[in-house]
């Protein structure tokens, strides 16, 4: 997920932070409320941008003692301090609450209550500043005074702008009854006894002087916002949980809730929802990000998945340009709104990934699985073939049948999988790998794209195109069994190299691989012994290296960490291949270091050993929340569960194998089709209420992905 001209690591956040985020909005402040950049991250932003880098209350000269931070909605936050009494005396009665709204701006409503029998005179400033700083400069620390800054003082609001790449990016900030000044707003109160005071600071964003629609204003109260009411139906929609286990309910809600604050929506196509990658520094569609993060909440929503398929489908590569890698057919890696880009959600996309496009097509075979309708399904079929025509014509850079990556310029990325960070795919010893790269997972994702296009075929009629796909995949399927097998190791190569030697560092992308069925049957066993070893799997979760391995580092962004999602999808290839108690113990780890995390799993975390410390060290700078680990515990349970609608077959399985600590398990109002369904399960008792006419509950596992003699895909 990094950024395609920014460094993969950052300096870390500001500990005790607190993160409000509503769609590609964020703030990150710290436990008391206020922002304090001093060159750090801290900031509220707005399409990529920095639109307060200093914010800070002062009440009779002083900071607030902090007294509680809480969070009751993703993009709301309540800050209670106490405030300095005049005079200094001890044990101040005078009480400071922050409500804090982030959306098209931020609004701040501060209330001053007087607990003292004695009136109180208060005198209240806010410290105001707003760098317009780029996001990725803000990340990697790259900012730096703007000459171009103009602070002025018009219409009684404080206005802060510069210019940058052309655009004039500004701040402006009011307040009733403030004093307004360049430095920020003051206020000054007499607090009656037993009484309050309040005001409503309201900020807006600037974009070549006019501000956004939507923006807080002092006639519309915040949750009356378009932004409020989205979350508010997304959880009213959202399957209904409940589980014996409060800590794996806890970690459910908080998935669907974080979620539901991540998704972003095309301001062409606002009916359409697609999910962001994570705050704060992914507050933005990626391809592969936002594709695998709606696979993977299916359960709670496949309305997201189309979202996202539609809105990628509408940025889909068309012509040739080495600077941004755009390709026909291409589905594009990221997509920035910042003051480097445009300002719509089609604006500067980047397109360096080998993963997002064969990704994209296997999704759209997935949702006619899920039963999604042919309004939705049949308008992509069109961008499936241009994605599988860019596999063929631009993936696969020298036809030997495997799709690679290699970067045209000097500024993208690197590395084009998951693993993107400039180190992430290394041989065994630790020595780098060149491109072009042929990466493990990417052909499983191809392999699952022919699949999903066969099945397409079959569902649409097109016999002939059916069969046309069914081969490719089985030929693929061989060809990567022979190429990537590493028959002295037990286990398969993560890449082949730009001399196509196999890249034979033990890795997690080989349990992608088993997600997607392209592993040989009698390969298997071996590669669930090598992913569930001491040096894999950290009773935590699974390694993303091998502890044995020469790049090793346990606080590494890609060699040697554990990343929730990367955990969730070995355990889906586990079970799919029948190794059940396998996946269980991913499943169990997983949900363990959520209780670390206060119920919500962050972008990744260190990859130490269980033993070594009481719970899993946190990685300095991981996104939270973040739509993969929020999705993470969405796939475990699912795949714990055995839930696999196969509409395609008019069956739906149901096979769990609940542990018994998960105690009773319920899912009211998931989707299916046009219906909304319960799911029970206890153990290995699973019942359905409410499935859709001509759907059958089967109460075996979807069997093995694999394509027989008898012409019919099993598991299909």
């Amino acid at each position: 997920m990094t950024a395609w001209n920014a460094d993969t690591e950052a300096a870390a956040s500001e500990s005790g932070s607190m993160t409000v985020v509503e769609g590609s909005s964020f703030c990150i402040s710290s436990g008391t409320g206020d922002i304090s950049s001093d060159g750090g991250t801290n900031g509220a932003f707005f399409q990529d941008t920095r639109i307060i880098s200093h914010w800070v209350l002062r009440i009779n000269g002083a900071l607030r003692e902090p007294l509680a931070a809480q969070r009751p909605r993703p993009f709301e936050a309540t800050f209670v301090g106490r405030a300095k009494w005049p005079g200094g005396r001890f044990d101040s009665p005078l009480v400071v609450r922050q409500n804090r709204h982030i959306g098209p701006g931020l609004q701040d409503d501060i209330t001053l209550e007087n607990y003292s029998a004695e009136s109180v005179d208060c005198d209240i400033e806010l410290l105001v500043d707003a760098d317009q700083a780029d996001l990725f400069d803000v990340k990697v620390g790259r900012t730096s005074p703007n000459p171009s800054t103009v602070r002025t003082v018009r219409d009684g609001q404080l206005v802060i702008e510069n210019s940058h790449n052309g655009q004039q990016r500004g701040t402006a900030v009011r307040a009733r009854g403030a004093e307004v000044s360049t430095d920020g707003l003051r206020f000054r109160a007499t607090i009656p006894p037993r009484g309050k005071w309040a005001t409503s600071v309201i900020v807006v964003p600037l974009i070549n002087g006019e501000a956004p629609a939507e923006a807080f204003s002092e006639d519309g109260l915040p949750h009356h916002r378009e932004g409020a009411r989205r979350h508010r139906h997304w959880e009213q929609n959202v399957p209904l949980i409940t589980v014996t286990d409060s800590n794996l309910q806890t970690l459910l809600n908080r998935s669907q809730s974080d979620l539901g604050s991540l998704r972003i929506f095309d301001p062409h196509h606002p009916e359409r929802a697609a999910v962001a990658a994570g705050a704060p520094w992914f507050m933005a569609l990626f391809g592969r990000d936002s594709i695998l993060s709606s696979y993977m909440s299916l359960m709670v929503d496949p309305k997201l998945a189309a979202g996202t398929l539609q809105t990628l489908a509408s940025l889909q590569g068309t012509k040739v340009d080495t600077d941004t890698e755009e390709e026909p057919g291409r589905i594009p890696h990221e997509v920035r709104l910042g003051v480097t880009a445009g300002l719509a959600l089609g604006g500067t996309a980047y397109y360096g990934t080998a993963d997002a496009t064969p990704l994209f097509a296997a999704l759209v075979g997935e949702l006619s699985r899920w039963g999604l309708s042919k309004d939705i399904v049949e308008p992509l079929l069109p961008h499936v073939d241009r994605a599988l025509e860019w596999i063929g014509n631009y993936g696969d850079r020298d036809g030997d049948g495997f799709a690679e990556y290699l970067r045209p310029n000097d500024h993208g990325l690197v590395n084009q999988g998951w693993k993107d960070s400039w180190d992430g795919i290394n041989f065994a010893d630790g020595t780098m790998a060149e491109a072009p790269i042929a990466l493990c997972e990417v052909q499983s994702y191809v392999y699952s794209a022919y699949v999903g296009r066969s099945l397409l075929a079959r569902w649409t009629g097109e016999r002939e195109l059916e069969q046309h796909w069914e081969q490719r995949a089985a030929e693929l399927k061989v060809a990567f069994n022979e190429k990537f097998w590493l028959p002295d190791k037990g286990y398969f190569a993560v890449a082949l190299d730009k001399d196509k030697r196999p890249v034979d560092a033990c890795t997690s992308n080989m349990g992608h691989c088993l997600w997607n069925g392209i592993v040989d049957e009698d390969k298997a066993a071996s590669v669930v012994e090598h992913l569930m070893s001491p040096q894999m799997f950290t009773g935590w979760g699974i390694r993303t290296l091998a502890s044995d391995m020469g790049a090793y580092n346990p606080v590494s962004y890609h060699n040697g960490s554990v990343w929730p999602h990367d955990s969730a999808l070995v355990a889906t290839g586990l079970m799919r291949y029948g190794f059940v108690e396998e996946a269980r113990r991913v499943a169990t780890g997983i949900f363990d270091a959520a209780e670390h995390f206060d119920g919500r799993l962050p972008e990744l975390f260190c990859g130490f050993d269980r033993g070594e410390f009481s719970g899993p060290v946190p990685y300095p700078t991981a996104c939270s929340p973040q739509a993969w680990a929020a999705a993470a515990p969405v796939q475990l349970v699912r795949a714990l569960l055995r839930f696999d609608p196969v509409f395609t077959r008019g069956v739906v399985h149901l096979a769990p194998i609940l542990p018994e600590d998960v105690g009773d398990f319920q899912a009211e109002n998931v989707l299916l089709d046009t219906s909304r369904i319960t799911i029970r399960a206890h153990g290995t008792h699973g019942t359905i209420d409410g499935l859709p006419p001509g759907l059958k509950l089967v109460g075996d596992p979807r069997p093995p992905l694999a394509y027989p003699p008898t012409g019919v895909w099993q598991g299909a």
